[in-house]
């Protein structure tokens, strides 16, 4: 099958879900299709090989911008969207402005991307159209995230092509919009993202979560949206070995944002040392400038305490850093505060043999009910109340060794099973196979 996957990039950090689009796009090589990735906006930044680096970057970040604030741009020559759209050009421009990407400053560019062949952009999804049909010749496309819906009417109708996409954390990014444009948004994306043919959802969590807040009955909920668990590449994650730390180490692997619960896990760690535990915390994940800042500050908050020197930082780590750092860890927790969609980050702490101590909340009571491999705790009321929690959760985990070991090794095994990034290609191919071919006689008409 021939499958093209539109993965928006971030352009100066690390993004799970672009480093899942890019393992499923390899391993879909691997099973013998023909996959190509096509970025949007910004170059990936992966901690991996790309599946193909040269594939021209769409909707480049400054000219899709440009054309939403310029209306005289929305005509912008195709040299010159080029020229804005060098991948050396795009990157530093992202490392300035990695934290503005989200907000009000971005809900008309929102709304105008979901108009799709209406909006301000049209005439780069007719570049997009034309390169498709002209060098990929797809026979389905996958859409990394909801947003990208408004592509969807448009690519159906000229290339006949199945239209899958992904849910994964577009209530958030919504949300933050501001009251009177989310409104807005959610209106507009209820109706795009019928164009499409079937859209996968991480979670049963996810998948309630954003039928609901799109406004569809359980009737339309069943048919348009599947639940299909996230998978990694285990390439690299070798059986943890029997070696045990002398000092236990809790270690954390995600964005270093206040969202992800980092501040949470430091104030729990904090506790834990004010009680005499012996334990090390190591911070891992991808780090921008600005949230560089906001490091410091958990930096200042620890050395205040008095316990700087039981904690280590490694921020914008590789593959293999990624890998050696999970296997050098006791117990994993990443307390994100929000409607995590899924989490890649637990799967990949069990992958390494790491037992994981997870919020009961979101998607993580899923992932732990379906790989026995880790620990729930109750958000409190408070930030206190929850970091005591969360350092209650550790400290009775870590004070059974034993228990650890055999649910590291639970993990891993049910990571292999359940969580790869094969089997996660083979359900969504097999799903893809089952949607309906359209039929280009019959164009989808403009609702």
């Amino acid at each position: 099958m021939r499958i093209v996957l539109l993965t928006p990039g971030t352009g100066s950090y690390h993004c799970g879900v672009c480093m899942r689009d890019n393992a499923l796009a390899r391993e879909l090589i691997r099973q013998g299709h023909d996959a190509i990735m096509l970025p949007m906006y910004l170059p990936l930044t992966l901690d991996e090989d790309a599946a193909d680096p040269t594939t021209p970057i769409f909707f480049g970040g400054v000219s899709t911008y440009l054309r939403e604030k310029v209306p005289l741009l929305r005509r912008m020559p195709r040299w010159l969207d080029r020229l804005l759209s060098q991948r050396f050009l795009l990157r530093w421009l992202a490392g300035k402005t990695a934290a503005k990407t989200g907000g009000p400053d971005v809900a008309e560019m929102t709304l105008s991307m979901l108009r799709g062949e209406q909006g301000n952009q049209a005439g780069e999804l007719e570049e997009l159209i034309t390169w498709l049909r002209d060098h990929a010749k797809p026979e389905a496309i996958w859409l990394s995230t909801a947003l990208q819906a408004g592509l969807a009417r448009r690519l159906k109708s000229e290339l006949g092509v199945q239209i899958l996409g992904f849910l994964q954390g577009e209530d958030s990014f919504i949300d933050g919009l501001g009251a009177g444009w989310s409104a807005r948004v959610w209106e507009l994306l209820a109706r795009r993202m019928r164009d499409a043919d079937l859209w996968i959802a991480p979670s049963r969590y996810f998948a309630d979560l954003m039928t609901t807040r799109l406004g569809w009955n359980e009737r339309e909920a069943a048919h348009r949206v599947h639940v299909i668990p996230n998978g990694i590449s285990t390439e690299g994650f070798a059986p943890k070995t029997e070696h045990t730390p002398a000092v236990p180490v809790i270690g954390y692997l995600a964005r270093f944002i206040p969202a992800k619960g980092l501040g949470l896990l430091v104030e729990a760690f904090i506790q834990l040392k004010r009680r005499g535990h012996p334990a090390r915390l190591h911070c891992a994940g991808s780090m921008t400038e600005a949230d560089g800042r906001y490091v410091d500050s958990l930096k200042d908050r620890i050395q205040a305490a008095g316990f700087a020197e039981a904690v280590e930082w490694q921020p914008n780590v590789s593959r293999e850093e990624k890998i050696r750092f999970l296997q050098g860890l006791s117990v994993f927790s990443v307390p994100a505060t929000y409607s995590e969609a899924f989490g890649m980050y637990v799967i990949e702490a069990l992958a390494a043999g790491v037992p994981v101590v997870q919020p009961r909340a979101s998607a993580f009571p899923e992932i732990i009910a379906a790989t026995n491999a880790g620990r729930l705790f109750e958000l409190g009321a408070t930030d206190t109340e929850s970091a005591t929690n969360l350092a209650n959760a550790l400290e009775a985990l870590l004070a059974r060794p034993e228990e650890v070991r055999a649910m590291g090794e639970r993990g891993r095994v049910a990571v292999a099973a359940e969580f790869s990034i094969g089997r996660l290609a083979n359900r969504l191919a097999t799903a893809t196979a089952g949607m309906p071919v359209p039929n280009l006689a019959a164009s989808t008409t403009a609702r």
